[in-house]
This record gives structure tokens, sequence and C-alpha cells, in this order.
């Protein structure tokens, strides 16, 4: 299942996204991951939160996104919540332009038996019905 934090920037998205995460650690039975592209949140989320910043990684571009996310998924067989704070400014893409990762990131969400969260910097008119469907 994939869940949808928008809103322009500035809006507080990644403080909610951090808040829902901290929130998960009580209940959740198996690993929560949470990809961004700094280390400025790694003291706001709670230490049995995987906190993975992109920039050690150099990711360029959805495809190498894409190939990330598979990987860090793959590294756990119990990961239950995965967490990507800004996925079309890690790929340095614009949302509209990011099918294939969030086609991507839907099987992979139904294969693993994960629930994604994914914020988008845009107003709700502006989500494309690729992201749309999911809120």
């Amino acid at each position: 299942m994939i869940k949808i934090i928008y809103g322009p920037k500035g809006t507080g998205k990644t403080k909610i996204l951090i808040d829902e995460a901290n929130n998960k650690v009580a209940s959740a039975k198996g690993h929560l991951i949470f990809i961004t592209n700094t280390k400025r949140y790694m003291y706001d989320l709670h230490r049995d939160i995987r906190l993975i910043d992109t920039k050690d990684y150099m990711i360029a571009g959805e495809e190498a996104l894409c190939g990330f996310v598979k990987g860090v998924v793959a590294a756990n067989n119990d990961n239950e919540y995965l967490f990507i704070d800004g996925a079309a400014r890690i790929a340095g893409k614009e949302i509209k332009d990011m099918a294939a990762f969030y086609y991507m990131l839907e099987k992979l969400s139904e294969t693993n038996d994960l629930t994604t969260y994914v914020t988008c910097s845009c107003t709700k008119e502006e989500l494309p019905e690729f992201v749309a469907k999911y809120l």
C-alpha cells in the first residue's frame, strides 16, 4: 500500500512523515526504513527506524533510485514500513516524470507486504494521475 503526503514546499510534509514513522514504532512487527537526502532528521526519528541518507550513495536519476530502494528492501525480509521523503528531489526529476518509479514502488509494496509513505512537493491538483490514485 502506498500513501502520499503532499503539499507545497514548506508546508510540513517531512514533519508529518517523521511523526508517522515514530508513531508506527510501537506497533510495528517488522523493520521501518526512512529514506531521505539529509542526515538532519537523525535525532528526530526513533532509534529503531533505519535512516538512510541517499547523499552517501550518489544516486543519480529515477532508475538509480528504483534500484536503490529495491536493494534496501531486499536487505531484510521482514520490512513493514518504508518512508521516502522527497523521491522526486532525490531522483532529480519532476513528479510528473516519475511514473516508472511509482509503478515499481507499487509492485515492491505489494510483493513485500510493505506500507510505503512518500512525500510530494505539490498541490493536490498538480499530482499526476499515477500518484493521485494513492490518495
